[in-house]
């Protein structure tokens, strides 16, 4: 498991690609098979969350993952920070955390007109 702390324009689409090594660091993992999913939480037990979009990226055998937030997503987000995690289930049910940290919403000036 590997710790990534993001920061996020508020209000800004986001984009992340994370590729996904072995346990051991050494090679890419295959993901074929896996899903993912991904939370945005204010604190650890908070009920309210916000789902990132986790996607394996094609092909599977490169190992990448891709995070992505809409800009409404994170125009929603008040600024401050957060907490996330990324969880991989492989085709037997076994669930791992991959990636988990902080993300800093960073606030946003300008703002659409209504």
């Amino acid at each position: 498991m590997a710790i990534l702390n993001l920061q996020i324009d508020q209000g800004s689409t986001f984009s992340k690609q994370i590729t996904v090594y072995q346990t051991d660091g050494t090679t890419l993992q295959n993901l074929t098979g896996y899903t993912v999913a991904s939370q945005v939480r204010k604190n650890y037990t908070s009920t309210n969350y916000t789902t990132i979009l986790a996607t394996v990226q094609t092909p599977a055998t490169n190992g990448v993952i891709v995070m992505s937030l809409t800009a409404a997503q994170t125009a929603a987000l008040k600024a401050g920070r957060y907490v996330y995690d990324l969880q991989l289930t492989a085709a037997d049910e076994t669930v791992s955390r991959t990636v988990e940290g902080i993300i800093t919403i960073k606030p946003e000036v300008t703002k659409p007109e209504a």
